[in-house]
């Protein structure tokens, strides 16, 4: 059994917060909460002029109540987005899409999920909340973050994580419990993502605001939840005995409070099970994964993720127990809930020994480095990880201790982080990518009256950072400190299993005593792992090109403000009125103005200001995508077979570059750049729309790989498979090809269009589609109108 696998699914599956479907703070049920979900649906032609939206919650509590969410919840969430949408409600339509978020989640229907998340973002921009701190907007990204975490889409989910955050430290008081949800959520992310430090840090903090919250904390069956979760991550980092408290704590908390009927006692007794399993205390994990399954199927029925994976964990359990000899007593989950092992004593065959599977310690391994002329493609230096992981490897280790040390009172208003140009910013970085403008950085945004006050000494003080560092056989990279110390005291030096790669102003001297270390990850290299050969460089790890220095430098301290002007023009993002400025830039630009990762955003004013730009006003989208239509037709389906006709190989050629680069920015168009980001540009175009396309959420998923297939086929299209032997019988197999491609293509966006009630015609001739799409533009400014 893969112990951290399947603990990792248990984190994401048995998290309690207020995004849950059964988690609604409304009261006990009014008069008509008892109506079903198939009675509902017999007044369907009867929409309400009004929508109660507290009488749709006090209605889905019922339906829990009652344990029939599973036949009677979805078609009542389904009914009420219909009524809520007739009435004009916005704010009653979120709410029931907040709820149907959870839901969804809670049955494994991630695809579904897809229009729910997508369509709860587009409301709230709709409604002017994505450019405040309203209490919807934060919880709306909470759910949004949360479903695309269970849907295992991590980088979408670490950025509405991170949104939420700065929107709840403006929204939220520091003890509320939608605040220890979020941290509850991100520990989920952070233990799926193996961060287990990370995930452990975050949970701590859910739990101590939970417990500051709570008017009995012995009997609360948030605070059992957050103990349950710590459990699962201290056992992904080995560390048994706490795991083994915290595990107990939460079912003794069910049972002081009498919670046991509770939907989430499941999660404390799948919880003990698991933690049981791995201290070989197989009986009491059978037990106790039986009884988890028992409260599963009466309160969510067998057709679930959470059943699937529970029954999952018990045949393996009982199979462990079978091969061990040991009887399994059903009478009760077996053993002392409430022992702890005793202090100092060695538990039999931890995790830490034996580990398998994907999580296994990773055999030694040698890292070459090469140097050589900058430029050559052979000349890499084959820096092992990505460049946004050595840039949150460097602020944790060197920038943000650094600013601790010498810049105590503005620790709490510098953001931190990597965006902008550069392929590591996309995180499509490889050994090619590393050939110049590479190496450990950061960006620190500072506001403008603090970039007055330290600016230009800050920016010294970070060009002087040490930039040495190693990574080890595991991928962990640590930084060398060269003796420098801050108020912790001197940064210590690299050991066995690593590759050393320095720079030249920091590269020891002969006889230097070496210094310890200070690692971004938690722990040591494993002693598992054997020692790896290191290969030392003499020279920077990669030259700065002309286009990032100076005034177009990449890394370094900047104004927020004249950050984002650098990147796009402006200092903050256009008005949602100012559509003829939104049209004016380019989707390249905005991508690059909203990609990577922020690190720490204390005030939260940077990740505002980015969010500004990613969120495109839905009327210049509709004009953007009106545009697309029309590029597609005439270039696609009118003057590309005309061309090739003509035997005009140049004029088809180009015909294809225009029809690719209008499909491929139509595909991110309507998937919303808010939930998907913007198109690249070229270098990198297919590959973030490889990465779409493969996300469960995707929308015309298939159209990147057909838009590869007609571009490898464009030359014996265009000029008669000239070189490749082809001939006049290759060009006619390769036109047909692509003649066809475009038709399915333009076919598939028809249908898509129609399912976003876009459009109610089935032309597939796609200029024709165009005034239907720009009849949803609300906004009667001309340049939104091309027809």
């Amino acid at each position: 059994m893969d112990e951290e696998a399947l603990l990792k699914q248990f984190a994401a599956q048995f998290a309690h917060g207020p995004d849950d479907a059964d988690d609604t703070d409304a009261a006990a049920a009014a008069q008509g909460a008892d109506s079903t979900a198939n009675q509902v649906a017999d007044d369907a032609d009867q929409s309400p002029a009004t929508f109660d939206t507290q009488q749709f919650l006090n209605g889905l509590d019922a339906i829990f109540d009652r344990h029939t969410a599973a036949t009677e919840a979805g078609p009542y969430l389904e009914q009420a987005m219909v009524d809520a949408e007739n009435a004009g409600d916005e704010a009653g339509l979120l709410t029931v899409l907040n709820e149907t978020m959870g839901f969804y989640r809670s049955q494994g229907r991630h695809k579904e999920n897809q229009w729910i998340v997508q369509r709860a973002l587009e409301l709230a921009a709709r409604m002017g909340l994505t450019t405040g701190t309203s209490e919807a907007w934060a919880i709306t990204l909470i759910n949004c973050a949360t479903s695309m975490r269970a849907a295992k889409q991590y980088d979408q989910a670490e950025d509405l994580y991170h949104q939420a955050q700065s929107v709840c430290r403006h929204s939220l008081a520091p003890t509320d419990r939608r605040l220890a949800a979020l941290h509850n959520n991100l520990s989920m992310l952070y233990s799926e993502t193996n961060r287990p430090d990370k995930a452990e840090l975050e949970l701590r903090e859910a739990l101590r605001i939970i417990e500051a919250s709570s008017v009995n904390p012995d009997a609360d069956i948030d605070v059992s939840s957050s103990h349950t979760n710590l459990a699962l991550t201290l056992l992904t980092e080995h560390k048994l005995e706490d795991a083994h408290w915290h595990a107990a704590k939460a079912l003794e908390i069910y049972r002081t409070g009498h919670l046991e009927h509770s939907a989430h006692y499941a999660s404390a007794l799948a919880g003990f099970a698991q933690v049981c399993f791995a201290e070989r205390r197989y009986a009491d994990a059978v037990t106790g994964y039986r009884h988890a399954l028992a409260v599963i199927e009466e309160c969510y029925g067998k057709d679930t993720d959470y059943w699937r994976i529970t029954a999952d964990n018990l045949r393996q359990a009982e199979e462990a127990a079978a091969q061990a000899g040991v009887t399994v007593d059903n009478a009760g989950v077996a053993g002392d809930a409430g022992a702890l092992p005793q202090s100092g004593s060695r538990l039999p065959n931890s995790p830490a020994q034996g580990k398998t599977g994907a999580n296994a310690a990773s055999s030694p391994s040698t890292v070459s480095v090469s140097t050589g002329s900058a430029g050559a493609a052979e000349a890499v230096s084959a820096c092992p990880v990505s460049g946004l992981k050595l840039a949150r490897a460097f602020w944790t280790q060197m920038g943000k201790p650094m600013i601790a040390a010498k810049y105590p009172q503005y620790a709490g208003r510098i953001a931190a982080g990597l965006v902008g140009h550069g392929s590591e910013c996309y995180g499509f970085d490889d050994a090619y990518s590393q050939d110049h403008d590479f190496g450990p950085r950061f960006c620190l945004w500072l506001t403008d009256e603090d970039y007055a006050a330290i600016g230009e000494q800050l920016e010294v003080d970070y060009e002087a950072l040490p930039r040495k560092f190693s990574v080890d056989a595991q991928g962990r990279v640590t930084f060398e400190a060269q003796a420098r110390s801050d108020a912790s005291g001197a940064f210590p030096s690299a050991g066995a299993g690593s590759t050393v790669i320095p720079d030249a102003a920091n590269a020891p001297t002969p006889g230097t005593a070496t210094h310890d270390t200070a690692t971004a990850e938690s722990g040591a290299a494993s002693s598992d792992v054997a020692e790896a050969m290191t290969t030392p460089i003499d020279a920077p790890l990669s030259p700065v090109t002309p286009r990032a220095q100076g005034a177009n430098r990449r890394d370094g301290v900047f104004r927020i403000g004249d950050f984002f002007e650098s990147i796009t023009g402006y200092h903050t993002a256009p008005a949602q009125t100012a559509p003829h400025e939104w049209l004016m830039l380019q989707e390249s630009t905005l991508a690059a103005a909203t990609n990577g990762e922020v690190f720490a955003d204390p005030t939260g004013l940077f990740s505002k200001t980015r969010q500004g730009f990613k969120n495109m006003p839905d009327d210049v989208r509709l004009a953007l995508i009106s545009k697309r239509l029309g590029m597609i037709a005439q270039a696609g389906q009118y003057n590309l077979p005309r061309s090739l006709k003509r035997g005009d190989g140049a004029a088809a050629w180009l015909s294809i570059h225009e029809f690719v680069q209008a499909t491929a920015s139509l595909v991110f168009l309507v998937n919303v750049p808010m939930v998907v980001g913007y198109m690249p540009y070229y270098k990198w175009q297919f590959a973030a729309l490889r990465k779409l396309s493969g996300s469960m959420f995707a929308l015309l998923p298939n159209v990147g790989e057909q838009l590869e297939t007609v571009m490898r086929l464009s030359s014996a299209a265009c000029y008669g498979g000239a070189g490749f032997g082809e001939g006049g019988k290759g060009a006619a197999t390769a036109i047909k090809k692509i003649n066809d491609i475009v038709e399915q293509i333009a076919a598939d966006i028809v249908k898509e269009l129609k399912r976003e009630h876009l459009t109610t015609s089935g032309e597939t001739f796609l200029e024709w589609q165009r005034p239907y799409v720009e009849d949803h533009i609300a906004s009667d400014d001309p340049v939104l109108k091309s027809l």
